[in-house]
């Protein structure tokens, strides 16, 4: 027993270690934020990965918002933004998408380019400057990385986890670190999408104001039984608001 006992704990070394080490050598420093992150997908990856995903999650919101003259609009805030910006220099392929979803006050973005906005959100919007807020934090998010960024580090605590089960009785637990972890950094990348964000809109002439109130509708829409900021892939709205004051000032918007 005690011979099994060390085998099992050198295995799971050796699967800990290989899973640090594959995570630590996909390292790589972004252009467009300056930020050292593991990243498991490459851009041409991405695009494939974004373009094969959008008619699928594009029919999960009722399909495409049947109105060529608003469609025309997001494309053209869209194009505005990405090119005054440095997503003009990345290899990404922007395409926005009007949702029909009259009823989810959403916008998310698929790595590699396609960013979609539903209709529910659309609708609430007051001007062309509150769209440019919406469609340059989900530019954001593309330029991020994020979700090649969470696909590695999923895999590191994937691979933490097994390890700890197979050199012990702590798999369980090593898991529930990591998806607090994964929480917590998903947290940051709205938070970096939103700095990002107010920086495209400044570049392309557009109000950075108006993206404190495109959180202020996101705020009316959750209502007051929200989700705890603790518990959520997003940030509370009002320190969502605080700390786009704070990039404001600091790309000069006043």
């Amino acid at each position: 027993m005690r011979g099994s006992w060390k085998i099992r704990i050198i295995i799971g070394l050796l699967i800990a270690g290989f899973t640090l080490f594959k995570y630590c050598s996909s390292k790589e420093v972004n252009p467009y934020t300056g930020r050292e992150q593991a990243i498991a997908l490459d851009p041409q990856e991405e695009i494939a990965m974004g373009i094969q995903s959008a008619p699928q999650m594009a029919e999960q919101h009722g399909g495409l918002y049947q109105n060529q003259q608003y469609q025309a609009y997001v494309d053209m805030v869209g194009k505005k933004l990405v090119d005054n910006s440095v997503a003009r220099e990345s290899v990404y392929q922007y395409d926005f998408h009007l949702l029909a979803d009259d009823q989810t006050i959403n916008a998310f973005a698929l790595p590699g380019g396609q960013i979609f906005i539903t209709y529910a959100l659309f609708s609430k919007l007051d001007s062309e400057d509150q769209l440019a807020g919406v469609l340059g934090h989900e530019i954001g998010h593309v330029l991020g990385r994020h979700s090649s960024e969470r696909i590695a580090e999923a895999g590191l605590w994937e691979g933490l986890s097994q390890a700890g089960s197979v050199g012990g009785d702590i798999g369980g637990l090593i898991g529930g670190i990591g998806q607090n972890k994964l929480l917590t950094n998903g947290r940051g990348d709205e938070l970096e999408s939103d700095d990002l964000g107010v920086r495209f809109m400044i570049k392309a002439g557009y109000d950075p104001y108006q993206m404190i109130r495109v959180m202020e509708i996101l705020k009316d829409a959750a209502g007051p039984n929200r989700v705890p900021e603790f518990q959520s892939t997003h940030p509370d709205p009002d320190n969502r608001i605080e700390r786009i004051k704070e990039s404001i000032q600091k790309y000069g918007g006043l």
